[in-house]
């Protein structure tokens, strides 16, 4: 009896294959749902010179996106620009943001191949509507 109890001692290994198995699985559904959940207006934006606006404690910008057909989306911080807007929603929604937050900037991300009087049109109707300052987003300059 002696001689049993001797032979089965107690395993004190961790089985480690399961986790790596479940590991796996978890990083290939990742992998496929990120580019599923990444949402908003493809825009390729125009390259220019330039530096990173600091935003550390201001609130989150308002960002008007002209694609490159000319329609309009905008972004009230909370990452909902996927339906397009008309010239007047636009207006209306800028301004029902700038009474509730005086202070927030306000951007216009507009895609290279977009007519120019487009953009400015829209910073026109942005400065008739009471909104001081309006920036321009670009991407920084790729040096090759």
């Amino acid at each position: 009896m002696s001689r049993r109890n001797a032979r089965r001692k107690p395993m004190a290994e961790i089985n480690v294959v399961p986790y790596i198995d479940v590991t796996l699985v978890l990083l290939i559904i990742f992998m496929i749902t990120a580019p599923l959940i990444q949402s908003g207006v493809d825009v390729d934006l125009p390259q220019a010179d330039s530096k990173q606006v600091d935003q550390e404690n201001a609130p989150s910008p308002v960002i008007i996106t002209i694609d490159k057909v000319g329609q309009y989306f905008i972004d009230l911080g909370n990452g909902s620009d996927e339906e397009p807007v008309n010239a007047s929603e636009l207006l209306v929604l800028t301004a029902a943001v700038r009474k509730n937050k005086p202070n927030i900037q306000v951007y216009i991300r507009g895609d290279k191949e977009v007519e120019y009087g487009k953009v400015v049109t829209v910073m026109a109707a942005l400065k008739n509507a009471g909104v001081p300052n309006v920036g321009l987003m670009t991407e920084q300059l790729q040096n090759e």
